[in-house]
């Protein structure tokens, strides 16, 4: 059975940094690729980050480049998104996802709440 669960998010000041993580069980993370994506109150869900199955990485959002960072452990079978830089603007649930592209997400984990504000 899949299970993707997200854990790390919570309250950082503006300029703050976290790191995201997404265990995942039921299938072999660097078989596939994944993803981070993320909706803030009132708006819909949006790629964040993506990494495929040979390790290749990308950012759909120029707002992020340079400051957000997808990575994955095989042997921990998880995966992260390191967050620096972090705004305001960055406040949402941020989710994972098996699939890196627009139709290929078929499994979410439940969200992790990351807020900036001082």
């Amino acid at each position: 059975q899949v299970h993707l669960v997200e854990s790390g998010g919570g309250l950082v000041q503006p300029g703050g940094s976290l790191t995201l993580s997404c265990q995942v069980s039921g299938f072999s993370i660097g078989l596939y690729g994944m993803s981070w994506h993320r909706q803030a109150p009132g708006k819909e869900r949006e790629l964040v980050a993506g990494i495929n199955s040979v390790g290749l990485t990308s950012n759909s959002r120029g707002v992020v480049k340079g400051r957000f960072i997808i990575s994955i452990n095989n042997a921990k079978n998880t995966l992260y998104l390191q967050m620096n830089s972090l705004k305001p603007e960055d406040t949402a649930v941020y989710y994972c996802a098996r699939g890196n592209s627009p139709g290929s997400y078929d499994y979410w984990g439940q969200g992790t709440q990351v807020t900036v504000s001082h």
